[in-house]
């Protein structure tokens, strides 16, 4: 998929169990022109997306046979790297923690508005898409170096695989190295939303992030709180 290509190119998986909803959410997106396939279930919802060659996935958390979580884990474990918007119920903050965790993009707490989905998906399409030259490729700091181009970590002789959306933070706070960021302003280049929801999302990701590159999460050295303002890098 480009950054140009008609969205009646872009295919979307939608794993949801509920019927209703998922013939109303497949309906809804048909409409919008996207192409969809809905499964049932996760093991169903599994092979789809490691079969299929689809731009977005729908994922619910709640499913028979496997939970979302492990869905997720599973794909981004067999290289998997399609977007995925977590579409669950529960609105605890160790849910939405969990399902980052497990390789989710960004999550969607039920019941949500049409417009908010469609912002979501569009935002998760945009930024997956193939961007012009001229990011940062490689980043060294604290005895680590990030590799952006296949969102790597190495620290001494270990290799971390950072999730898509944990290295364009990252990357984008590099790139930035020194400067105070708004949550906003992180929601808006990093996450492409239009309009800034109320969300967790920059906090759940800063905390992931802080776990992989800090000696000490609690004390950060590098990805440093400004109280009231946002975040400041000082890698």
């Amino acid at each position: 998929m480009t950054a140009t290509e008609p969205i009646q190119h872009r295919r979307i998986l939608i794993v949801e169990d509920e019927r209703v909803l998922a013939r109303t959410l497949r309906d809804m997106l048909g409409a919008e022109g996207y192409q969809v396939e809905t499964k049932g279930d996760g093991k169903q919802g599994l092979d789809a997306a490691t079969d299929g060659a689809f731009d977005l996935i729908l994922l619910d958390v709640m499913l028979p046979s496997m939970d979302g979580f492990e869905v997720a884990e599973t794909l981004r474990r067999k290289g998997v790297k399609t977007p995925i918007l977590m579409l669950t119920a529960r609105d605890e903050l160790d849910d939405k923690v969990s399902g980052l965790k497990a390789g989710a993009d960004d999550y969607l707490t039920k019941p949500f508005e049409a417009d908010e989905l469609l912002a979501r998906i569009e935002a998760l399409l945009r930024r997956t898409s193939p961007q012009a030259g001229g990011e940062l490729r490689h980043f060294d700091f604290g005895g680590m170096r990030i590799d952006f181009v296949n969102n790597r970590l190495i620290r001494k002789d270990e290799t971390i695989d950072l999730p898509d959306q944990e290295s364009r933070l990252l990357r984008y706070f590099a790139e930035h190295r020194g400067e105070v960021i708004s949550r906003e302003t992180l929601l808006k280049e990093v996450w492409d939303y239009k309009a800034v929801p109320f969300t967790r999302t920059v906090d759940v990701h800063v905390s992931w992030l802080r776990q992989k590159i800090e000696a000490d999460p609690k004390a950060p050295r590098f990805i440093v709180t400004v109280h009231g303002r946002g975040y400041r890098f000082e890698g």
